[in-house]
């Protein structure tokens, strides 16, 4: 269980609200609490679901029932354990912080620390919780019973009597990655970049050495198979060690080493490296610089920062730091995000003027002094721990001193593609986050490599090679090709290591196989080409299918390269949604989130692009896609061996459901387009007549996607997941589109 003693020792928990406006209806259901069972008919015990409405657990499953739904299954403590996310999220707009704490089963002080340290999920919701009522089971009325009829009649159309039940249930992954597993392959050569590390593709991250095993060892070994050797989680300093000026907060810790120390063990028998990352330090809330206010810097909201000028923070990383090297000695390294969406350092929002310590300083020089401390640490504690410093977030004119300044042993990381000038429909921009869809080094990476390297740093590509927020509902996006000609391109930059990736982007995968043999040389000493390690994967997974196979993945590659990307794109259209993310008969008023809740905030999801060029583009990668799914399974002859059978359906299924997602963002943005166009009243009868006509073909086609989606989805329990954000859709949430879409199709 988290440990939540950081808020309630500090002071009464406050819940976040932001504006807290009211919250959406769900029209599609007779009221919200048809929604409510809807989506927690299999998330949530019926036990609970009772207890938060004031109902028995035989009323709720009538309600259940009345809609055609099948017999309710037993949620185990694991699956709530790894959906929690998708739980908070799905009741968003349904139930208040009371009633959501009850179906959670948790405590203001669980919650308060999920919402703020688990990747920013309150961030991630909007900012604000929206206004809802307390929800109360009340017996239906006929209008009711009328529209639960017409509801289970669409559910034994659509679905017969299994709605939402899965051959490949959800979360069985877990199982299948840990299930026992022997290699075919050696991949444990010299490469060009050491080390090749990623982030578990199911590691729970808000504490993760407490609640589950990050890295079961059959796990490991397919990744080692796929050509990583190494790991990542998180580390929070204030839970590994203990928190000087309130040792109480780090309840927990010696266990949390011990885990951790067990952990890279295990690691290392299995040809791996364990790396944490660190964002420190983490803001306190005021209420602690009321005894403390030496150490307060920058200000945001209710927590300020711990001022890294103070030498006495300093201090306290460094320990912290000497305290975990010491305790798990083979422990690889640490990698540091100095300017992240959390406040840490006074620098880190880019704000430090308003401290009266840090505004005197360089910005750059003190990010190097964070790194310092911590580089510090290890060395006390006398390990072989290596320190990556990761330059995330920031500006351009910080990067010569913080370089400058960083220890001579730390070594300098930096997103390849970022600053990668594209033109996407004739709009020009540049890459300021992940991408698959172009292809880097970018010059702003490689000016600061050379920068390190002159110092005589080593240095680390920061990639993705399975998935970004371009789409991370799909264990890798099979743009197999693009990834290659990037990995190929950084042999002549003098990098030596390669992040794999972010959260997203653990499974193994033919991308990650390609990304190794591009580093491993040949008996000659040579280096196989991108198209050579295309087809030495291939060939490996697909067999006689393989010519066919890396035409597909070039195919999908060209494609790919025309997404509309920018940085409000990926945040924020529903690309990780797909079509679970409903229609709305009428605007919603809300703002489209980072990665969470897309809305139909098609300003938001177009960024920098006409809405039409917007489409267009995604419609060309959707096309793309499409064609390499059709492909590959043209691929399948009468004779193909099973084994290579399996893999061309396998990979022909992820490519299916990317080419979902994309076609479907294009078919929301045209259906939100057109539908306000029609609400202005400014159009000709004839022209608002047939664009209405075109919402309606518009809400056929995003139905028939929902369904497709659904049957993949069913027969796969990878797709729709994401290791920080679980699952952004679930079998249910699609079938509640197939409502959404018929209820839309009876409307004028």
């Amino acid at each position: 269980m988290i440990t939540v003693l950081f808020f309630s020792m500090l002071s009464a928990v406050t819940l976040p609200e932001g504006a807290a406006p009211e919250a959406l209806n769900f029209s599609h259901f007779p009221d919200r609490l048809h929604a409510f069972v809807w989506r927690n008919w299999r998330l949530a015990p019926l036990d609970r679901m009772a207890e938060v409405v004031g109902a028995t657990e035989a009323d709720v499953r009538t309600v259940g029932k009345a809609m055609g739904l099948p017999d309710p299954p037993e949620i185990t403590g694991t699956q709530l354990q790894r959906t929690y996310i998708t739980l908070i999220r799905a009741n968003w707009h349904l139930l208040n912080y009371e009633q959501l704490l009850q179906l959670l089963g948790w405590d203001e002080a669980r919650l308060a620390y999920t919402l703020q340290e688990d990747d920013f999920l309150f961030i991630k919701l909007g900012s604000l919780k929206p206004s809802c009522p307390p929800l109360a089971y009340a017996p239906p009325t006929e209008a009711v019973k009328a529209r639960e009829a017409e509801i289970a009649a669409i559910v034994k159309a659509r679905f017969g009597d299994a709605a939402g039940v899965s051959v490949d249930p959800l979360l069985s992954f877990v199982d299948h990655l840990s299930a026992p597993f022997e290699a075919t392959q050696e991949t444990k050569g010299a490469s060009l970049f050491d080390p090749r590390f990623c982030y578990s593709y199911f590691a729970l991250y808000g504490d993760p050495l407490i609640e589950s095993d990050p890295f079961p060892e059959n796990y490991l070994k397919r990744l080692s198979a796929s050509g990583v050797n190494g790991v990542w989680l998180q580390g929070v300093l204030y839970t590994l060690a203990p928190f000087p000026w309130q040792p109480e907060l780090s309840d927990k810790w010696e266990q949390r080493l011990e885990r951790l120390r067990e952990l890279t063990e295990r690691a290392a028998a299995n040809g791996m490296g364990i790396y944490m990352y660190l964002n420190e330090p983490r803001t306190m809330p005021l209420a602690f610089y009321d005894k403390h206010p030496e150490l307060r810097g920058v200000t945001e909201g209710s927590h300020a920062a711990m001022c890294t000028s103070a030498l006495e923070v300093r201090d306290y990383i460094r320990e912290s730091v000497a305290r975990i090297c010491e305790a798990a000695p083979q422990l690889a390294g640490f990698f540091t995000i100095t300017a992240s969406e959390n406040l840490t350092n006074c620098w880190s929002h880019h704000r430090g003027n308003e401290c009266a310590r840090c505004g005197a300083c360089n910005p750059g020089e003190v990010i190097a002094e964070v790194n310092g401390a911590i580089q510090a640490g290890i060395d006390q504690a006398g390990g072989n721990a290596r320190l990556f410093a990761w330059d995330w977030g920031w500006a351009d004119d910080w990067a010569p001193a913080a370089i400058a300044a960083l220890p001579a042993k730390v070594s300098l990381m930096s997103v390849s593609e970022w600053s990668m000038p594209i033109n996407r429909g004739g709009i020009e921009s540049s890459v300021g986050e992940y991408s698959i869809s172009t292809v880097g080094p970018g010059p702003r990476a490689q000016r600061h490599w050379k920068l390190a390297q002159e110092r005589g740093l080593s240095t680390l590509a920061k990639i993705q090679a399975n998935n970004t927020w371009e789409l991370s509902a799909v264990p890798h996006i099979p743009a197999v090709a693009n990834v290659a000609k990037h990995v190929e391109g950084l042999r002549d930059t003098g990098v030596t290591g390669l992040m794999l990736g972010w959260t997203l982007g653990g499974h193994p995968s033919p991308n990650l196989e390609v990304v190794y043999e591009l580093g491993k040389k040949r008996e000659d000493g040579s280096l196989p080409s991108a198209d050579e390690a295309l087809e030495t994967v291939a060939a490996r997974r697909f067999g006689p299918a393989a010519p066919e196979m890396v035409a597909a993945w070039k195919e999908i590659s060209a494609a790919f390269s025309e997404f509309p990307y920018n940085g409000g794109v990926v945040y924020n259209a529903p690309l990780q949604m797909g079509p679970a993310n409903p229609l709305w008969a009428a605007p919603t008023g809300y703002r489209a989130t980072m990665v969470g809740i897309p809305y139909d905030d098609l300003g938001s999801w177009c960024s920098i692009y006409p809405p039409e060029v917007f489409i267009g583009q995604l419609e060309k990668t959707a096309a793309g896609f499409d064609a390499g799914a059709k492909r590959m399974r043209a691929s399948i002859a009468d004779d193909t061996p099973t084994e290579y059978k399996k893999a061309i359906q396998e990979e022909s299924n992820i490519t299916e459901a990317a080419y979902i997602h994309f076609q479907s963002v294009a078919n929301q943005a045209r259906y939100v387009l057109s539908r306000n166009a029609v609400a202005e009243g400014k159009l000709p009868e004839a022209e608002a007549s047939s664009m209405k006509k075109t919402m309606k073909e518009i809400i056929q086609a995003e139905l028939e996607l929902a369904e497709r989606l659904y049957q993949l989805q069913t027969n796969d329990s990878r797709l729709g997941f994401e290791a920080t954000n679980q699952y952004f859709y679930t079998p249910m949430d699609l079938a509640e589109k197939v409502l959404n879409c018929e209820w839309l199709l009876t409307k004028d």
